[in-house]
């Protein structure tokens, strides 16, 4: 459990470090631009690359800290044991529609990569490339649903002695 601890906070401060250099980089290009100096083209298709993997990084650590955006007017006006059910179904949800993120996302991945595609913008990349982490995150996101799931149920086979 440790290990998968230290590869949600890895992710977390990839996603940080990533949206630090997002930050850094735009101001230098206005700097640059600003002086004359021309611009840094590149600087905005980076940006436009980085927002969703920083998104996708964060995103199951936020979840395993539980302060993923959740709303909660629902749950808190519904009696304890609706409420209970309620997010039962929707982490049993959560977890079908990560699964087929990862399916459906591995796919891509490799047809992508197995076809040599590439986008070519002011950068050129491999296609594959900016959709590499939708299956790993989506798996740690189904991880943490799955652990909220057996994490709910905990209490009562507890209380049923087992």
């Amino acid at each position: 459990m440790k290990a998968y601890r230290l590869v949600l906070q890895a992710s977390a401060w990839a996603a940080a470090l990533l949206l630090g250099a997002i930050a850094l980089l735009v101001t230098l290009d206005v700097v640059v631009r600003n002086l004359g100096l021309g611009t840094l083209a590149w600087v905005l298709e980076v940006s436009e690359y980085s927002l969703p993997v920083a998104t996708l990084l964060v995103a199951p650590w936020l979840m395993h800290r539980n302060q993923h955006v959740r709303l909660d007017a629902l749950l808190t006006s519904l009696p304890r044991g609706a409420a209970r059910t309620l997010e039962r179904c929707a982490d049993v949800l959560g977890l079908a529609i990560c699964a087929v993120f990862v399916v459906y996302g591995s796919r891509l991945v490799l047809d992508s990569a197995r076809l040599g595609s590439m986008v070519v913008k002011t950068l050129a990349i491999p296609e594959w490339w900016q959709y590499a982490l939708v299956p790993v995150c989506f798996s740690l996101l189904a991880i943490e649903f799955l652990r909220r799931l057996l994490a709910r149920d905990e209490p009562a086979r507890r209380a049923a002695g087992a």
